[in-house]
């Protein structure tokens, strides 16, 4: 039995073969997949939907430091499993003890280094399906990125 997510990509592939198209955008997939009778999801629920939205303005704020000059994030996330539910409390970052600060930072550092792992696996497999092209290889050492970031005249400007 396929899950739902397996479906969703059944779908996708088939809307690809059907069209032709290599590149896709997700709203002509739901237009498709409706099409095809796939059911809409059922409204979020809307004391769960104000959350988000708190978790969204929380995690947006930023504050300018006193000292160096320099954005800073106001309100990190700190996600733990309480009796099997994974549950998230936010902490003010000029409020939080060094553990609770650590907790957080250590996971946002856990989410970059999956993020970086996923990427060496797709950028290992396009070089491997794509011998006669130049070899796509990003460095991992994010240091030098970070330290340009920090020095250069606008900072944080991707």
């Amino acid at each position: 039995m396929m899950t739902r997510q397996q479906e969703m990509q059944r779908i996708i592939r088939r809307y690809k073969d059907e069209t032709g198209n290599k590149e896709i955008n997700m709203g002509e997939i739901a237009d498709y997949a409706i099409r095809l009778g796939w059911p809409l999801p059922k409204p979020t629920n809307p004391r769960d939907r104000l959350a988000k939205d708190f978790s969204d303005a929380a995690r947006e704020e930023t504050r300018i430091d006193g000292r160096t000059g320099r954005p800073y994030r106001a309100n990190h996330a700190i996600t733990e499993w309480r009796q099997g539910e994974l549950f998230t409390t936010w902490i003010d970052i000029d409020e939080a003890p060094r553990p609770r600060m650590l907790k957080s930072l250590v996971r946002r550092r856990e989410q970059m280094v999956g993020d970086a792992w996923h990427l060496t696996l797709d950028q290992d497999h396009w070089n491997g399906i794509n011998p006669n092209d130049e070899p796509i290889n990003l460095p991992l050492d994010f240091g030098p990125d970070v330290d340009w970031r920090k020095n250069s005249p606008e900072e944080g400007a991707a």
